[in-house]
């Protein structure tokens, strides 16, 4: 990879970021796998790194919460003992992500299991970065619970919206989705305002997620095979998402929206960044 251009790159992360399949990617780019899958790994962490250290002190005021399924290298039902074995990460592995409802920011995302512990480390990486009091709103998991009474300590206005779902007559069952019949709000601790408790934006998100990150394409043999691949990856995707590409609501990035950045990135400036650090760490 150390002879791959910036230029070569940055065309490569190009197509990741809208969707490409690694394969896909090789095809367009006529570099070799080995070095796309690296590209993605040492990228991706650039990425998670470098977001993990803007993203702090922010002034958002509205958040929403939920949980994406993914697998990595088998579903959870196909994960024998020997694969488990051999395969550290092997099985679901949940999205977990939070979105400002103002300014379409994703400051925190976690990749883990649906569980109390999990909720705790993703709910607690979330209230570290926020500058004030929040509005927060999740589904009706109740992992959540616990996990904001216990990073929040009550200093947040904390809803669930409860969906009531039921099957639609004559849909066939393994592909059709459930019909949302109604939906319940319940406030959870201090005093949420009830014209923004609501989980649409980030629910919509989980769709962009789909749409752009081929790993979470249902029905695909695209999924990620190693756990730190998967990682990697979707820091790359939200690195887009929050950075490079234009929020078509709100004419800017999230980022911008936000604050965190005064400028539109591109993929080159991506790139210059990540190889600046690498330059400065061989240097060191």
């Amino acid at each position: 990879m150390n002879r791959l251009t910036s230029e070569q790159r940055a065309k490569v992360i190009s197509c990741l970021i809208e969707g490409n399949s690694v394969r896909s990617t090789v095809r367009i780019t006529g570099v070799a796998k080995k070095t796309v899958m690296r590209l993605v790994f040492e990228v991706g962490t650039f990425c998670a790194e470098y977001q993990d250290r803007v993203f702090q002190n922010l002034k958002c005021e509205r958040m929403q919460v939920d949980e994406c399924w993914s697998f990595c290298y088998a579903k959870q039902k196909n994960v024998t003992p020997e694969i488990a074995a051999n395969n550290p990460g092997a099985g679901d592995a949940w999205l977990w992500a939070a979105i400002d409802a103002d300014t379409k920011l994703v400051p925190c995302w976690l990749i883990g299991k649906r569980d109390p512990e999990t909720a705790r480390d993703f709910i607690e990486d979330l209230a570290s970065r926020l500058a004030n009091r929040i509005q927060l709103t999740s589904d009706g998991l109740k992992m959540y619970i616990k996990a904001v009474d216990k990073a929040f300590g009550g200093d947040v206005d904390y809803a669930m919206l409860v969906k009531i779902y039921g099957i639609a007559e004559g849909a066939e069952k393994r592909y059709s989705p459930a019909v949302c019949l109604g939906c319940e709000s319940h406030a959870v601790t201090g005093n949420p305002d009830p014209k923004h408790i609501n989980t649409s934006y980030i629910e919509r998100h989980n769709l962009s997620v789909r749409m752009t990150a081929r790993r979470f394409t249902r029905l695909t043999n695209a999924f990620s095979k190693k756990i730190e691949n998967h990682i990697a990856s979707v820091a790359l995707t939200y690195f887009a998402y929050n950075f490079i590409k234009i929020h078509r609501t709100l004419r800017t990035t999230p980022a911008m929206a936000a604050g965190v950045t005064d400028r539109l990135w591109e993929v080159s400036d991506l790139v210059a960044a990540w190889e600046a650090e690498e330059q400065s760490e061989q240097a060191a």
